[in-house]
């Protein structure tokens, strides 16, 4: 995989990613919709979140990338623009995993 300088714009523009990331409802939506694409209807009643809420979070997670739309007739249906936010899922938690491990041996001792 290629390495990105990362530079002061790049830094910014991963930081405001990974504050889309930071709202526990939006990962709720993508991993509502991680094995096919969903309308706001669906996701209200997948989720528990509401109409409004489900909308506000579909339009932020839409710009930064994250889904797509497409428009049929009445319904617009969101999908995942690709997987790879997932990786990030697992990377965290195999650190989190890796934290209550160690934390784990150290009340042991």
């Amino acid at each position: 995989m290629a390495k990105t300088k990362l530079t002061p714009d790049v830094l910014a523009l991963v930081a405001q990613r990974f504050r889309a990331l930071a709202e526990p409802a939006r990962l709720q939506i993508l991993q509502s919709m991680r094995r096919h694409e969903m309308t706001v209807t669906d996701l209200v009643g997948q989720t528990g979140l509401g109409q409004a809420n489900v909308s506000k979070h579909l339009q932020l997670l839409h710009a930064q990338g994250f889904v797509t739309r497409r428009k049929d007739g009445l319904f617009t249906y969101y999908a995942l623009a690709d997987q790879s936010v997932f990786a990030l899922c697992d990377i965290m938690c195999s650190q989190l995993d890796s934290n209550a491990r160690a934390r784990r041996r150290v009340l042991a001792s």
